[in-house]
């Protein structure tokens, strides 16, 4: 399972799902970098098989409209540090796992109490 980590999400989050045995890729790394286009990332995660991880709602919208990008993980999280993140991360991942072998296409959404998963 590879995972590819929008502009506003921490590396540390990247380093912590490669140190849990996957791949994961910041966008920083790729393309044009933080100036890379929201298009232009749903295409390379799409091409790439790649598992998005995002707090940009726009992404959410393209799911729905365009069914890009494939597979989202939408943080409607706020403002928490990133070891708060790293914590719910640890809890979560085994549902995504679960979830990304199960489906072609899904958003899953964190929220602070809560997790929605849509699949189509």
């Amino acid at each position: 399972m590879k995972f590819l980590c929008d502009v506003h999400i921490p590396i540390k989050l990247s380093k912590f799902i490669d140190e849990n045995g996957f791949t994961s890729i910041h966008v920083n790394n790729i393309l044009e970098r933080w100036n890379t286009k929201d298009e232009d990332i749903m295409k390379y995660a799409d091409e790439n098989d790649l598992i998005l991880i995002s707090k940009d709602s726009d992404f959410k919208s393209s799911f729905f409209i365009n069914k890009s990008p494939k597979k989202l993980i939408k943080i409607n999280l706020g403002n928490i540090s990133n070891n708060e993140l790293l914590d719910i991360f640890k809890t979560i991942l085994p549902q995504i796992i679960s979830l990304s072998l199960q489906n072609s296409y899904f958003i899953f959404e964190v929220n602070k109490n809560f997790t929605t998963i849509t699949t189509n």
